[in-house]
């Protein structure tokens, strides 16, 4: 057998397996091959990349990243999908030596057996956010990827400050890579079908501006600003400077105006109120 797989087959697969679907997984699986294909042209992979899926489900993106990668390393919660998973890759005619399935909680995995270089998935919509940022901190090898999540994700992700949906997400993770937007996802391409609408984002690594211990003060700000998101910054900030007259000298002193909320400001400016507070 060669090829992707079709809507009849992953339905097959999950119903000899005991698989139904559940909200609680984020499990809508993708049974469109062109989507998957798409999805692994949009980022950019090629014969030399370790390719990274995270929630594989029945297989679709994983085959249609095997087509193209050197190896690909999936993370998958269900048991049931991370053993059944070698079976229809050798089924479709790809060697098994490609594959290494890791039967794991993405958010509890710290280390990988090979370094990955893309990151390509359709995470589940409950855990999109921490989990891109942290695979975007504990695998600086990932140089570029694009996930598929829920389109209001996808704004947060890629949002313009000064906009509704800019908030902490965006900033965050823009201390890693350049965020872009790469397309909606029809939801006709699902089983079952969601009730919501997917995007896909694109990101691109750069140069990590400063050390671990000045991102982490950085984040507190940031967090601080977005928690109460219609407070002024020197209002804001005031737990953390000790209150609003010292939050002011702060802000002040990095050249950043105290009356400003926090969506109006870019990572750079909170990471020189970092500089400006913690390193003298």
């Amino acid at each position: 057998m060669s090829g992707l797989l079709g809507a009849a087959e992953i339905r097959e697969i999950a119903a000899r397996i005991g698989v139904h679907p559940t909200k609680k997984l984020g499990q809508n699986f993708v049974v469109d091959a062109n989507t998957c294909r798409r999805i692994v042209k949009s980022a950019e992979v090629t014969s030399e990349d370790i390719a990274l899926e995270i929630g594989p489900g029945i297989g679709s993106l994983t085959l249609a990243l095997l087509e193209i990668a050197a190896e690909v390393v999936v993370i998958e919660i269900d048991p049931r999908l991370a053993q059944e998973l070698p079976n229809t890759v050798g089924r479709h005619e790809f060697p098994l030596s490609q594959l290494t399935v890791i039967n794991a909680d993405a958010l509890e995995v710290h280390e990988l057996p090979i370094l990955p270089t893309v990151l390509v998935a359709n995470l589940p919509y409950n855990v999109s956010v921490p989990v891109l940022l942290n695979y975007l901190e504990r695998f600086p090898s990932l140089r570029s990827g694009v996930v598929m999540v829920q389109s209001e994700v996808a704004d947060r992700l890629v949002a313009s400050p000064n906009s509704k949906s800019y908030g902490s997400p965006t900033v965050k993770a823009q201390w890693w890579a350049d965020l872009s937007p790469a397309g909606s996802v029809a939801r006709s391409v699902f089983w079952p079908i969601p009730n919501v609408d997917s995007s896909l984002v694109r990101f691109v690594r750069h140069d990590v501006p400063a050390c671990e211990s000045l991102r982490i003060k950085t984040f507190q700000l940031i967090d601080a600003a977005f928690a109460q998101r219609r407070k002024m910054l020197r209002g804001a900030l005031s737990e953390i400077f000790g209150g609003s007259a010292q939050a002011s000298a702060v802000l002040e002193k990095a050249g950043v105006d105290p009356t400003l909320r926090g969506e109006a400001l870019m990572l750079a400016d909170f990471l020189k109120i970092a500089v400006t507070a913690y390193q003298e």
